[in-house]
């Protein structure tokens, strides 16, 4: 007799609701291998500079592009993504993303030379900005709007799972296979999680998308590529003053003031700019860049410290910071029991606090700190990164139409890759400026000619002493010195990033959650003036009838 009455209220058809959380593990599959690859990349690192027959004899600067080509093709096309999905249906886009991802994946893990692996790398960045948005959307569009907060958190654990897994993946699998095997483990994944998709996953799309917005699209991906490339290549060679680095940053801006420009004067425009008016909205997609600002920024220099510094193997600090990644799948899932007993402004606030005492705390740890202290300082980073990031996601994606979910997770993922990239960037170029004004006084044991590029990081002046034989072990201890005042540097750079991320969210995102059970009212969450608004409702009362 129940049954019936609640039949009204509900927009999902029941044969999907009723698998709704098969779905979810399905989407989390999907989202697993995306994930995991940037984290299992990382502990492979080392191998694949290593001469053949036991690696690709990779130099510094392929290496860093081998893991930039993927940022540069995702960041990029992530908003076009999108909005792709959103006009041709998103289980499409996840099939497409996901062959392309898998079939880059193989090609990988063959790759014959540096240069090859960059070009396959960015084919599975290609894959890789169809499915991360399309995931998202996909849950908006198969959970009823109560229960979208408990699977989002569901879905960012999935994140903290696969950041734990990789490093672990990675270093078993270099263990007792060749280095390509850390890409190959991604084609099983990807074979599975299409024959699941085929069979599981219904499909979505904006019923009333509009033209598509050409010029919009270029303009995003010109703008999007060449600011992404500006930020990596300024920390890259640890100077945003310079004459490239300012001249593409500065173009890559000047074309997406112009997108924005155009958008606002279409008639069918990509994202419609009024959104932006709404305090929440945009607090939350300026919290989420500063979120992964400082902390890619701060743990991007954390396997320093504990491979170089600290002596640990790849295997060794995977399993070291198990306990961040513990941290999201424990706390993601439960952190809607918080908004609703405290609301969104106090526990996100809570969660920005937390995070930037944890990464102010990176500036306490020395060569000899107890291991114990590390494994504390990470889990807390993890509890904290949980009550940031799914409150601020359900904010995002309640904010826009469901038929726009497509758009507003691929607002929300460009804003984390952007913010993300500049963290690495920004605060690897302080990492390193402090190294070397720290250990150059100590570089006069090396002969002239490769003192600038030993005091480029402590691998470089380790490699270099480590040539120089038994006279080389003096410059050891200076080295870690150098590095370990360098990593307290930039981790009160991060920790001020997140603090100001604290404000932000403190100032603008609501106090109190939506009432539960209170109606999908998606339109009421768009800023007055939209101008697609009165379309989305249009559209949304046509499909419930």
């Amino acid at each position: 007799m129940t049954s019936p009455a609640a039949a009204p209220d509900r927009r999902i058809p029941e044969h999907v609701h009723r698998r709704r959380w098969v779905i979810l593990g399905v989407l989390i599959l999907s989202l697993l291998i995306v994930v995991l690859d940037n984290s299992i990349l990382n502990v492979a690192i080392k191998t694949i500079s290593t001469p053949a027959p036991t690696g690709l004899g990779a130099t510094q600067s392929e290496l860093e592009w081998a893991i930039n080509a993927y940022t540069l093709v995702f960041a990029g096309l992530l908003f076009t993504a999108g909005l792709l999905g959103d006009r041709l249906g998103r289980k499409k886009m996840l099939l497409g993303g996901l062959a392309v991802f898998g079939l880059g994946s193989a090609l990988a893990a063959f790759s014959g030379s540096p240069a090859e692996l960059i070009g396959f790398r960015a084919v599975m960045g290609l894959g890789a900005a169809f499915v991360m948005p399309a995931t998202l959307a996909v849950l908006m569009n198969v959970f009823e709007r109560d229960e979208q907060p408990k699977a989002i958190g569901i879905w960012a654990g999935g994140v903290g799972l696969a950041i734990a897994i990789g490093p672990v993946t990675g270093g078993l699998l270099l263990a007792h296979f060749w280095w390509g095997s850390v890409f190959l483990v991604n084609v099983p994944i990807v074979l599975t999680a299409l024959a699941l998709m085929l069979w599981l996953v219904p499909d979505s799309r904006d019923p009333d998308p509009g033209r598509i917005d050409p010029l919009g699209v270029v303009l995003s991906v010109t703008g999007l590529v060449l600011l992404v490339y500006g930020i990596i290549k300024g920390g890259q060679l640890a100077d945003f003053t310079d004459p490239t680095v300012l001249t593409t940053v500065g173009a890559g801006l000047a074309v997406l003031a112009a997108f924005v420009v155009v958008e606002k004067r279409s008639t069918h425009p990509s994202i419609d700019m009024a959104y932006f008016k709404n305090k929440v909205f945009s607090a939350s997609i300026v919290a989420i860049a500063l979120v992964f600002f400082a902390l890619l920024g701060v743990t991007f220099f954390a396997v320093f410290y504990t491979q170089s510094v600290r002596g640990y193997s790849p295997l060794e600090t995977g399993l070291l910071m198990l306990p961040l990644a513990a941290a999201q799948m424990i706390f993601a899932p439960r952190a809607r029991l918080l908004v609703d007993r405290f609301g969104n402004r106090a526990t996100t606030t809570g969660g920005m606090l937390l995070l930037a005492a944890m990464l102010g705390a990176f500036a306490v740890l020395e060569s000899d700190t107890p291991i114990w202290i590390l494994e504390v300082i990470f889990f807390l980073m993890g509890a904290a990164m949980a009550n940031v990031m799914t409150p601020v996601s359900v904010v995002i994606m309640q904010t826009l139409p469901r038929e726009k979910a497509g758009s507003a997770s691929a607002l929300s993922n460009t804003f984390r890759q952007v913010g993300g990239a500049l963290g690495i960037a920004v605060l690897g170029s302080v990492l390193s400026a402090a190294y070397r004004t720290h250990i150059e006084d100590k570089l006069v044991l090396l002969p002239p000619g490769v003192r600038h590029a030993a005091g480029e990081s402590i691998e470089a002046t380790l490699g270099a002493a480590a040539r120089l034989g038994p006279r080389g072990d003096a410059l050891t201890g200076p080295a870690n010195d150098a590095f370990l005042h360098a990593m307290h540097v930039t981790a009160l750079c991060g920790a001020g990033v997140a603090a100001l991320g604290a404000i932000v969210v403190a100032l603008f995102l609501p106090g109190r959650s939506p009432e539960p059970g209170g109606g999908e009212k998606d339109e009421e969450l768009v800023p007055a003036g939209a101008k697609n608004t009165t379309d989305a409702t249009d559209a949304t009362k046509k499909r419930d009838r």
